[in-house]
């Protein structure tokens, strides 16, 4: 008999900005480093003989709780993956559910006609997910391993386990991250222990416990998922200037004149260089909700990718959407090769700097202005094959 733990990968980058990760080899979060030091604490005393994890880095990194207190060797497998989404990689979930809603549908409830351009399908992930743990029993009668995947590959682990095909696990729960599932295999044969036990979570750091959409009959999102479109600098630039003033006023008052020109013809020189993704909308279905601008070529030959303006309007302000555009300058940017995102902030500016430090970012400097002082904040965003 082996007696497995399954376990979710930690907090990574596509369960903060609300962005579909399947093999997209995303970051781990602050708060997922979190969960990872309480799932050492789970396990300090239990005893594992070998641990294996997908070839990712959000499940070799969580995996680190378990094989480096122990000294024990880390084995990857590509057959541990998350479902491969093909040309849904990276994309956020709220332009599924604007562009793409039918097969969004599909996908929620992991039917058999699910279907995207290069993806797997749900009967191919149960497949090669269930041939990887007889294989791994195989490989370790008698033994104790840890084994480290993802939610949506568990999940169809768990209901092949259970004899249930695609299109039948709507009842089967969903796994929060670091969560546990524990089972034994011995003779070709699995019985499920317990699983997606998250116990070890404060609910402070919890995923699921800040989100809703799991709570959703059908598996439905409720929660707030953001898509992006480009603003038309040609034909919405008021539109740019009102925003811009909207902020200057929040954070300076009138004591310090507002350049609106200034600030639009910074804006029409970033969006010439990429109208698809340099100066973009945010919104929430139909209504505008943010803008994000990004300067491609400013701070490139440093690696860093600079951002001249992150706005959520008022009415959208304190609700924990503005993250995802920070997601979207990630999506962005990671691609070019930029490894920091670099911004300025108002030093006296209390709530946008609780927020950009909520999410990683450091000041590393300050940018002294013909009339204010700014803080220089940076993040890391990039990503080193040994990190783990």
């Amino acid at each position: 008999m082996t007696r497995f733990y399954i376990i979710r990968h930690a907090e990574a980058e596509g369960n903060l900005y609300r962005r579909v990760h399947g093999w997209y080899d995303s970051l781990i979060t602050d708060n997922g480093y979190r969960q990872i030091a309480a799932l050492a604490g789970r396990f300090q005393d239990v005893p594992i003989d070998a641990v294996y994890s997908s070839d990712l880095f959000r499940t070799r990194t969580t995996a680190g709780a378990i094989w480096k207190p122990r000294a024990l060797a880390l084995h990857t497998r590509s057959d541990l993956r998350e479902i491969g989404v093909g040309a849904w990689e990276d994309r956020t979930w709220g332009d599924l559910e604007r562009h793409d809603a039918q097969e969004l549908l599909r996908f929620n409830h992991s039917v058999p006609e699910f279907r995207v351009e290069g993806a797997e399908t749900f009967d191919q992930v149960q497949t090669r997910m269930k041939r990887a743990l007889l294989d791994l029993a195989r490989l370790h009668p008698e033994q104790t391993v840890a084994v480290f995947s993802h939610g949506t590959a568990i999940r169809c682990l768990q209901g092949a386990l259970r004899g249930l095909g695609p299109g039948e696990m709507d009842a089967l729960g969903h796994s929060d991250n670091t969560a546990v599932t524990c089972l034994e295999v011995e003779d070709g044969q699995a019985r499920i222990l317990f699983e997606n036990d998250n116990s070890h979570l404060p609910e402070e750091i919890s995923t699921l416990a800040r989100q809703k959409w799991w709570k959703e009959q059908g598996g439905r999102a409720a929660d707030a998922n953001l898509w992006f479109r480009p603003l038309d600098m040609q034909n919405e630039a008021a539109w740019y200037r009102a925003a811009r003033q909207d902020a200057w006023l929040d954070i300076h008052g009138p004591r310090i004149p507002f350049d609106g020109e200034g600030f639009v013809n910074d804006a029409l020189r970033c969006w010439r260089q990429d109208p698809a993704q340099a100066v973009v909308c945010a919104m929430r279905g139909d209504e505008t909700v943010g803008v994000l601008q990004l300067d491609l070529e400013r701070h490139a030959g440093q690696d860093v990718g600079y951002i001249p303006f992150v706005y959520m309007t008022p009415q959208h302000r304190k609700q924990g959407l503005g993250v995802q555009l920070i997601g979207q300058a990630v999506s962005v940017y990671r691609p070019l090769g930029r490894r920091y995102l670099r911004l300025r902030c108002a030093p006296d500016n209390a709530v946008a700097q609780r927020f950009y430090r909520k999410y990683g970012f450091i000041k590393v400097g300050e940018d002294k202005g013909a009339r204010i002082t700014l803080d220089l904040l940076e993040k890391y965003i990039g990503y080193e094959p040994n990190q783990a």
